[in-house]
């Protein structure tokens, strides 16, 4: 016996089309190919997709394939981006052919290459914490949500945030606690 659940709401510029073992859905950003495991059956009635479930698979399962779905369709409709600083004195960001190049106190540059469905803009902006030090933006945008935040980790990984002088690569909401230094815990004794 099958077990439908909330079905979801199909925007109006998607396009919903249901394969074997996978849907594909298009918008005007690009379009997506979801896997849709053994067990499940999806129906397209009306702008609203529902997701059938045979006995035996686990609920927490259908919860995961509907969230793969609502994510993929704002995907193509509206897109997911992250931004990322680049916070530093002498650290520098800039666009290249094929992605990004950044100076972060390493001795050579680090350059990063745009997966396919992927883009970079690149921002200088001022710094509000300290005005003589330049802080560049890094907009990581694309239509799959799991691209671009792996993308976004990836770059952050090249230098985390300090955590005595605050410098390196952070999100834009990050808050970094900062820890003090050496002078200041000897002062306190």
């Amino acid at each position: 016996m099958a077990k439908t659940y909330r079905p979801l709401d199909v925007p109006a510029d998607v396009d919903v089309k249901v394969g074997p073992g996978s849907a594909t859905l298009k918008g005007k950003l690009g379009s997506i190919q979801v896997p849709i495991p053994p067990g499940f059956n999806l129906k397209v009635e009306e702008k609203r997709l529902t997701v059938d479930v045979r006995a035996g698979i686990e609920r927490a399962h259908v919860g995961t394939i509907r969230s793969h779905l609502r994510n993929a369709m704002t995907g193509v409709s509206s897109g997911f981006e992250k931004v990322l600083q680049v916070r530093g004195m002498g650290y520098r960001v800039q666009k290249t052919k094929n992605g990004i190049q950044i100076q972060c106190g390493y001795s050579h540059p680090v350059d990063i290459a745009a997966p396919q469905g992927i883009t970079f803009e690149v921002n200088q902006v001022p710094n509000p914490d300290d005005t003589k030090q330049q802080m560049f933006q890094i907009a990581v945008s694309g239509i799959d949500r799991h691209s671009v935040g792996q993308v976004a980790a990836k770059i952050r990984a090249i230098k985390p945030p300090d955590p005595y002088l605050g410098k390196g690569i952070r999100y834009k909401e990050e808050f970094i606690k900062k820890k003090a230094g050496k002078r200041a815990v000897g002062a306190q004794a």
